[in-house]
């Protein structure tokens, strides 16, 4: 039966790396699902594959669309089924690699289904985030789906507002569209964590973003600033810096602050992939040979 590898752990461990050793030892093709390299247009910032490494192995949905495409989890689960529909074709061993858990349980597990509401319930709710900030929208939330509130990113602007335009629009809540039955998938999987002490992982963080700034990712920001209100430049390392930008950061600070939201970032990333307890876990500094090993053992 055909078996998708999934690569999953905290941002900066690593999995990249680890994908294309793998892809090139069972001579297959790399998925991204990390929903923050999607977008031609955010390069450093995303810690997109370097040239080298595109062209180490052939990967699929890296920088395959703009930021004024409107792109969701929806769309991607499709997608990506479709592309390995074609991929198992060639080969019956694929890899998944990504930091994004909502995306790879699209793959892995397929999604709730939520029924369409109109757009102008979100429009209003990115205004109320812009003119009220974050905490408004999480007290909103609060009120109307206590469950939903507890259990997703709330700190997250497109999580919080798409909990928000369900329950606005539907006048039911959230969490009571979760967890319903979902179809079957056509292919074994075989999840792959990526782990360190965490005092690593937050030096491997702080190192990587020091990193992106020598790369150029002021400039980078500078270019899409104008664009700053839409949902794909919503993340870290371009807010932050758009508040620079705006005065209301020095450098130094929004710097730190990408950091220190990377680290929270990676916290959350970890606590949602421990939650699967068919994940094999390993330090990222183990020997390939042995994760190798142990995916021949259950493929």
């Amino acid at each position: 039966m055909n078996t998708l590898i999934t690569i999953v752990g905290p941002t900066a461990i690593g999995k990249t790396a680890l994908s294309i050793q793998l892809a090139n030892h069972f001579n297959c093709e790399i998925i991204s699902c990390d929903s923050r390299q999607f977008y031609k247009e955010m390069s450093i910032g995303t810690a997109v594959p370097d040239t080298s490494e595109l062209a180490a192995a052939t990967h699929h949905f890296i920088q395959d669309r703009s930021i004024f495409e409107n792109y969701n989890v929806g769309s991607f689960e499709k997608d990506g089924l479709r592309k390995l529909d074609h991929l198992f074709t060639k080969n019956p061993v694929q890899i998944m690699v990504g930091g994004s858990g909502l995306y790879v349980d699209a793959i892995l597990k397929g999604l709730d289904y939520f029924p369409s509401v109109p757009a102008e319930i979100r429009n209003k709710l990115n205004n109320d985030l812009e003119k009220e900030g974050i905490v408004f929208l999480q007290e909103q939330l609060k009120t109307l789906d206590i469950d939903a509130y507890n259990t997703i990113a709330i700190d997250n602007p497109q999580r919080l507002i798409r909990a928000l335009e369900i329950c606005i629009g539907t006048g039911k809540t959230y969490s009571s569209f979760k967890n319903k039955k979902k179809a079957p998938r056509n292919f074994n999987i075989i999840k792959i964590g990526l782990n360190a002490d965490r005092q690593v992982i937050y030096e491997r963080i702080n190192n990587r973003v020091n990193l992106m700034i020598e790369k150029g990712l002021l400039d980078e920001v500078k270019a899409l600033y104008e664009h700053r209100h839409l949902n794909a430049l919503q993340t870290v390392g371009y807010k932050e810096l758009f508040k620079y930008l705006e005065g209301n950061y020095s450098l130094d600070d929004a710097v730190a602050e990408i950091q220190k939201n990377t680290r929270r970032f990676a916290k959350r990333q970890l606590t949602w992939f421990r939650k699967d307890p068919e994940t094999i876990w390993f330090d990222y500094k183990t020997e390939i040979e042995k994760i190798i090993l142990e995916i021949k053992n259950k493929v």
